[in-house]
């Protein structure tokens, strides 16, 4: 599936479940919340299958949250994008990212 047809088959999920009119975009991260709660327990373990669910259940709060404000998953992701894309820097050993000013 493509991530458009998936996208939408998430939403017709959610709507069918009464995510979509009964939730909040803040009850939605809530959600995401913990899930990336479980991501991290996953990525702790090195549980690959488990990494995988994570990352899916976290972006599915992510689509509802979008859903619900009737705004584009893919257009944040472009904004994001289009902020940090010239940002010059690197990961340092203790993994903290120092910009290049």
């Amino acid at each position: 599936m493509s991530y458009a047809q998936l996208e939408l088959a998430v939403i017709q999920w959610s709507s069918a479940r009464k995510i979509i009119p009964n939730s909040t975009p803040l009850a939605q991260w809530k959600k995401a919340a913990e899930e990336l709660d479980e991501l991290k327990d996953a990525l702790v373990k090195d549980d690959l299958k488990e990494i995988m669910d994570g990352v899916g259940d976290t972006v599915v709060c992510l689509i509802n949250i979008c859903a619900l404000l009737d705004i584009n998953l893919v257009d944040c992701l472009e904004m994001a994008y289009e902020e940090i894309k010239d940002r010059k820097g690197h990961m340092n050993e203790e993994g903290i990212f120092v910009k290049e000013v």
